[in-house]
């Protein structure tokens, strides 16, 4: 992949950001560390090629997106790197195989759960760009696309589960069945912080459907009422807790410990305190503690991200505002993502998260997202 004669080395390179949008990057760390979250496990080695792989992933469907679509930017958008011949067609597509691949072997490294969930992801990016970009099942195919690199990250972190089957004394090929139950039973649990950013992106590409032309009003509305819903949403639903030491998916708030046949509830300490014990306990509404105070906080962060350039956009549905109100709502993904880490009890997760925000700003001034 050498440049053109005409074009310096800066250049080149220059022309490699705009069409790999690089200054979206920083949108896609979240994904698997909120996945992480979701799990209450800390990051360890399976997040990290987690995070390789999503990252290698994203990159493979902004080539091959911009080479299924050389023909079209060709007349609305001359100036992209493909259709200016500052990178060539193949040298586009073959970027796009390259990272795919790089993708799956990371994924691999981290375990045949994440692999799985992997393959599926680059299978919804290659049919959504070369297919239903174009459909009415765009959305939906890129809000299942960033579904699936939450639940990635998900999938790849083994965390303490991992330590506790290892130290729970059962044979090793029983204990393996009962790891991979849990972590698949983990990946569950991610589920409702899959579908929360799954809803954002869908919000988000049905308004970038008229980025070029402009002219659509309701969208950016419903993008609107999307963003302001979640932020609700995620705020209200914070545990609060969670984090190191969480309760294991499945044990109804209870801490769980190994013991034969998997993990068990653990009885109460005193048969006193057995006969004191409801046979349900309703408790009462969280207060507002630090941990929920932030967690509303990163939740007004997300909604005002997202929520001012949607209503400019839908005030005025030009394309220069649809274009930005774009940019807004991928931008605001990355607090999304570190409010439903912070409402997952992962609060040192969230912040790490949040740190991406000026990175992704200052380049954007660089790089267009879009």
């Amino acid at each position: 992949m050498t440049p053109p004669p005409s074009l310096l080395p800066r250049d080149y390179m220059r022309a490699w950001a705009e069409l790999l949008r690089i200054s979206a990057l920083f949108t896609v760390p979240g994904d698997a560390l909120a996945g992480a979250a979701a799990l209450g496990a800390r990051p360890d080695r399976g997040t990290a090629l987690a995070v390789g792989a999503s990252l290698c992933l994203y990159e493979a469907g902004m080539a091959l997106n911009d080479w299924a679509d050389r023909e079209e930017d060709a007349v609305d958008r001359p100036h992209r790197p493909i259709p200016s011949g500052r990178i060539s067609a193949p040298a586009a597509l073959t970027a796009a195989v390259a990272l795919t691949a790089s993708g799956l072997g990371l994924a691999a490294r981290a375990g045949r759960p994440a692999l799985t969930v992997a393959t599926a992801l680059s299978a919804t990016v290659w049919s959504y760009d070369l297919h239903f970009k174009h459909t009415a099942c765009g959305p939906a195919a890129m809000a299942t696309a960033r579904a699936l690199d939450l639940l990635l990250g998900a999938a790849a972190t083994r965390g303490s589960q991992a330590a506790a089957h290892r130290g729970s004394g059962l044979p090793a090929s029983r204990a393996a069945g009962v790891r991979e139950a849990t972590r698949a039973a983990g990946t569950v649990a991610a589920l409702p912080s899959a579908a929360a950013l799954a809803a954002h992106t869908y919000a988000v590409t049905a308004v970038s459907r008229h980025e070029v032309q402009g002219g659509s009003t309701a969208l950016p509305l419903g993008a609107l009422a999307t963003a302001l819903g979640l932020a609700a949403l995620t705020a209200r639903s914070s545990r609060g807790g969670g984090g190191r030491g969480a309760p294991a998916p499945g044990t109804g708030g209870l801490p769980s410990v190994p013991g034969r046949g998997g993990f068990r509830r653990r009885p109460p300490t005193s048969p006193r305190a057995s006969h004191a014990l409801p046979t349900r306990t309703c408790l009462p509404r969280t207060p507002f503690t630090p941990a929920r105070l932030f967690v509303t906080a990163l939740a007004v962060t997300y909604a005002r991200t997202a929520a001012t350039p949607f209503l400019h956009a839908a005030l005025n549905p030009s394309p220069p505002l649809t274009q930005r109100a774009v940019g807004g709502g991928i931008r605001a993904m990355i607090p999304l993502q570190a409010t439903l880490a912070a409402r997952s009890g992962a609060g040192a997760t969230a912040l790490a998260v949040m740190g991406l925000v000026p990175l992704a700003r200052k380049l954007a001034r660089k790089v267009s997202p879009t």
